[in-house]
C-alpha cells in the first residue's frame, strides 16, 4: 500500500450529536508554535479514508479534543456510509512505510438536498502550523462541489478566531448565530460558502425548529407568519396554538397532524392570504387510520375547514400542482407550505409539511421544520434546504394514491 491517492468517494454517517469541544478543531491555527519546522502541507496527500484508517482517527481525536470524542464505532459508520464523506491528510509521499494519517475532515450530505455541512474537521497536535487545516478544508469544498452540492455551511464556536479566520479566507460568510449552543453557553456563529452559482438565495423567512413530532404544519405556517405579518413571534406557544387550530385531530399514530384546507383557514385567521392546492377533494389521510372513531372525527374536523374556507373565500383548486405553479408563486414573493413524503427526507413513512420559500434557478428552496438529532443534525441542516427540481417534484406526494397538497401564502395587502 502506498500514499497515492485514491478516488474521493462518497462515505459516511451515523454519528454523534455537535461536539461543544469543537473549537479546538484546527490545531494548526490555534497551535502554529508546535508545528516541526518540516514538512509543509504541500507534502501531504488528500484521499477518501478507509476502514483501516479508523485505528489512526481515532488517535488525533484523542490528541485533539478533550471531551465528547468521536467514538471508534462512530468514525466506523462513518466511514463506511453513503450519505457523507470522510477524508484524510496523510504525509510520506510515495514511502509506504512512512504514510501517516495527519488530520481528517468529515462532511455530511443530507438525502434528497443540494447542500453539504462540515461536520468536523481536526488535525494531529504534531502536524499543526503546516495548512494541512486549510488544505482539508479545501478538499472538502471540492468533494462538496464533485457531489452537486450547492452549497457548504459550518457551525463554530463565537469566540474560535482562528478558525473563523481560516473560513472567512475561503470565503465562507456569516449566516446566523446561535445562543447557548455549546455545553458551555458559548455561541455558535454559522457559515456558508456558495459553491454553485452567483450568490445564496435570501428570501428573509426566518427558520423555526419544530419542538415536537407533530407541528411541521403549524411550524412552516410560523416560518412564513413571521416574514409577512409584522410582530409575529416565532414560540413554541404560538406553535401549538396553530398545530390546534390546524389539525385533524388523529393521524396514523398519536396526536393529529395539519391538512391544507385546516393551514388555510389558520394562516388566513393570523393574517395571510392563502390559495389551497390538492390532487383530490373529499377527506384526506384517513386510509392510514384504522379507528373507524377516529376517521370519523378527523372526517367531521377536516368538513369544518372546508366550510370555514368557503366562507372565507380561500380559493380552492383541485388538481395537482405543477413546478411551474410553484416557482411563479415564488417569484411573486409567495412562500408555500408543501406536503412531501417523510420518507424521502428521513426514512419514515409519515405526511410531512416543509416550506418552500426560495428558487435559485436550479432548485426549490425549502425549511424543513424537522432537525433530524439522532443523525447529528442541527439547524444548518434544515434550513433553506436546496432540493433539485427532479427531486422535489418527486417527493412533493404522499401515501398510495399520490396525494399532492399545497398552501400557497401571500402577505395580505390591505
Amino acid at each position: 500500500m502506498s500514499c497515492q491517492p485514491s478516488g474521493l468517494g462518497a462515505r459516511l454517517v451515523k454519528f454523534a450529536a455537535e461536539r461543544p469541544d469543537r473549537q479546538k478543531m484546527i490545531r494548526s491555527h490555534s497551535r502554529a508554535h508546535s508545528a516541526p519546522a518540516s514538512p509543509n502541507a504541500a507534502d501531504s496527500l488528500i484521499r477518501a479514508a478507509r476502514t483501516d484508517d479508523v485505528d489512526r482517527l481515532v488517535e488525533i481525536e484523542v490528541a485533539a479534543f478533550d471531551v465528547d470524542r468521536i467514538s471508534r464505532r462512530s468514525f466506523r459508520n462513518l466511514v463506511g456510509a453513503d450519505s457523507a464523506i470522510v477524508l484524510v491528510a496523510e504525509d510520506g509521499g510515495l514511502d509506504a512505510q512512512a504514510c501517516r494519517v495527519v488530520g481528517y475532515a468529515a462532511i455530511l450530505l443530507r438525502r434528497g438536498t443540494g447542500l453539504a455541512r462540515l461536520y468536523s474537521l481536526a488535525i494531529a497536535p504534531d502536524a499543526s502550523g503546516r495548512g494541512i487545516g486549510r488544505k482539508l478544508l479545501e478538499a472538502a469544498e471540492s468533494a462538496a462541489f464533485d457531489r452537486d452540492r450547492i452549497a457548504l455551511r459550518l457551525e463554530v464556536r463565537e469566540d474560535n478566531a482562528a478558525a473563523i479566520a481560516l473560513y472567512r479566507s475561503r470565503h465562507f460568510r456569516s449566516i446566523g448565530r446561535y445562543l447557548d449552543y455549546y455545553a458551555d453557553h458559548m455561541p455558535a456563529l454559522r457559515f456558508e460558502k456558495t459553491l454553485r452559482g452567483d450568490q445564496a438565495i435570501e428570501t428573509g423567512v426566518p427558520y423555526y425548529e419544530q419542538t415536537t413530532d407533530f407541528t411541521c404544519g403549524a411550524c412552516c405556517l410560523m416560518m412564513a407568519l413571521a416574514r409577512d405579518v409584522p410582530g409575529f413571534v416565532l414560540e413554541p406557544v404560538a406553535e401549538i396554538r396553530l398545530w390546534r387550530e390546524a389539525t385533524t385531530i388523529f393521524m396514523m399514530s398519536g396526536p393529529g397532524g395539519c391538512e391544507p384546507y385546516g393551514l388555510a383557514v389558520a394562516s388566513h385567521e393570523a393574517g395571510l392570504d392563502a390559495e389551497i392546492h390538492v390532487s383530490e377533494p373529499g377527506d384526506l389521510f384517513l386510509e392510514g387510520v384504522r379507528s373507524a372513531e377516529k376517521q370519523r372525527v378527523m372526517a367531521l374536523a377536516q368538513e369544518d375547514f372546508r366550510r370555514r374556507a368557503d366562507a372565507y373565500g380561500i380559493p380552492v383548486v383541485i388538481r395537482p400542482f405543477t413546478l411551474v405553479e410553484l416557482r411563479a408563486a415564488i417569484s411573486a414573493g409567495k412562500t408555500a407550505v408543501v406536503l412531501i413524503s417523510g420518507y424521502h427526507m428521513f426514512d419514515k413513512k409519515v405526511p410531512h409539511w416543509v416550506l418552500a420559500h426560495g428558487d435559485d434557478g436550479r432548485h426549490i428552496v425549502i425549511h424543513d421544520p424537522w432537525v433530524a438529532d439522532e443523525r447529528g443534525e442541527s439547524i444548518a441542516d434544515a434550513a433553506s434546504l436546496p432540493i433539485p427540481y427532479e427531486t422535489f417534484d418527486r417527493i412533493a406526494r404522499f401515501g398510495k394514491v399520490g396525494l399532492r397538497a399545497a398552501v400557497f401564502l401571500s402577505r395580505r395587502e390591505s
